[in-house]
């Protein structure tokens, strides 16, 4: 196992102020590795739903046996239990031999990120606060590099020639872009559709459990856009925010992100393959703070190109969604054409909240950037923001996961066939994101 510097660290604080001595049947383990690992992974899942005890939205879905879950209710471990169980699991993973099962050595890596990024999470539950590229690294196993906010000025110039006019360029995007504003009462015809041809073009190349299904539901008073609770046995619960104007272009967006080839099929692909098939139970819980939402951010993310190709999306928007929505389809290619420039500003999020968190931009100044950056109202700005009060460097997954799954895909093959396959491997396998990289 390789201990982060954050992870070391701590590792070093609680096995001084704990007094730790790890049981001696760990040095040599003398049960078959799979039942050990098998017993590790259940106190792994344990762990995580005692540490969703302490923290509300910490665990993120859960669908193993009830009885586990109840007796983390129950039975809860103070602060200090926790953390020293931690590192006991650590130890217990770094003891286990060596496997000739390429996947059995995957499984181990898994587990033992997860493990770094528990013991992180841990610290902060404490009130510990880290830089935003520490807390990214010791929470999600990536180190982020920013480019400076100018780098994006010339992406602005684009756009201010597609929305030319006097008023500041924020205040024009915003404008135009309500003209393609979902009216609240076409929404679930319009979501509907979208999901159904999210769904379409996904199974023409993965197999999905035939029982497979989900429930969506509008809401509001939210910080996101839409959220998958994954239900296990296959079910999720898709909640979209109403809060604000849903514009057209987030209809497949969020239907292919947090459904298919997204958050649903993910899921339900670690449910069928590594749970159901194998047994390992510690993909029955999903923490929330972990590796393993860059993996299921940036997939989700970039699933929705690789559903919709080139202008595919463009000609399924303006032929089936629009007429849904009661816009004009020949103002589709021209919106369609904004979208990609904007797609381009997507980077400023990061370094906005990297700065708002860590106290270099005060919030009135990151509000004015995220306008200037994002060209959004001040209510989508706040909300914005108001997502990274609640997340904090979790905002990383969405872009720099997109970027590391893209590019990871894309190096598989050219072809269609091969990039499907690489994301059915990518989304049902105990893959990292250090397995990104080259």
């Amino acid at each position: 196992m390789r201990i982060g510097c954050i992870a070391a660290g701590l590792m070093a604080i609680l096995l001084s102020a704990c007094s730790y001595a790890p049981p001696s049947s760990q040095a040599a383990p003398t049960s078959a590795p799979d039942s050990v690992m098998d017993l590790i992974s259940r106190d792994y899942v344990e762990l995580t739903l005692e540490l969703g005890e302490q923290e509300a939205g910490y665990v993120d879905a859960y669908y193993g046996p009830v009885e586990w879950a109840n007796a983390a209710k129950a039975k809860p471990r103070d602060m200090r239990e926790l953390g020293n169980s931690i590192v006991d699991l650590m130890l217990r993973l770094d003891a286990l031999p060596p496997s000739d099962d390429a996947l059995i050595e995957a499984r181990k890596r898994f587990l033992s990120a997860q493990l770094e990024a528990a013991l992180t999470r841990h610290a902060m539950m404490q009130d510990e606060v880290f830089p935003f590229v520490k807390e990214a690294k010791g929470l999600f196993g990536v180190t982020p590099e920013f480019a400076p906010l100018s780098s994006y000025d010339a992406a602005l110039a684009t756009i201010e020639s597609l929305v030319p006019g006097t008023a500041p360029l924020h205040e024009r995007v915003e404008a135009y872009q309500d003209r393609f504003t979902i009216p609240t009462n076409r929404l679930k015809p319009v979501f509907d559709a979208a999901i159904v041809e999210c769904k379409r073009r996904t199974a023409q190349h993965i197999t999905l459990p035939p029982d497979e299904n989900f429930r969506m539901e509008f809401v509001t008073g939210k910080s996101w856009s839409g959220y998958n609770y994954y239900q296990g046995n296959y079910q999720s619960l898709i909640q979209i925010n109403t809060d604000l104007p849903i514009r057209i272009s987030r209809a497949v967006d969020l239907g292919c992100h947090e459904g298919y080839p997204g958050h649903h099929v993910y899921n339900m692909l670690l449910e069928q393959r590594l749970t159901r098939e194998r047994g390992w139970q510690e993909f029955s819980v999903y923490p929330l703070y972990s590796p393993q939402s860059l993996i299921a951010e940036g997939s989700a993310n970039y699933g929705i190109d690789l559903a919709f190709p080139g202008e595919e999306r463009l000609t399924f928007e303006r032929d089936i969604l629009y007429p849904l929505a009661g816009l004009d389809p020949a103002t589709a290619a021209d919106y369609f054409k904004l979208q990609q420039a904007l797609s381009e500003l997507k980077g400023a999020r990061f370094v906005i909240a990297q700065g708002y968190l860590d106290k270099t931009l005060a919030r009135e100044q990151a509000i004015a950037l995220i306008q200037k950056y994002q060209l959004v109202s001040r209510k989508r700005a706040e909300q914005s923001l108001a997502f990274n009060d609640q997340y904090r460097s979790y905002v990383i997954n969405y872009g720099l996961g997109q970027d590391m799954v893209k590019a990871w895909i894309e190096r598989q093959g050219d072809a269609p066939v091969w990039r499907w396959k690489a994301m059915e491997k990518l989304l049902s396998e105990p893959m990292l994101p250090e397995d990104l990289v080259e």
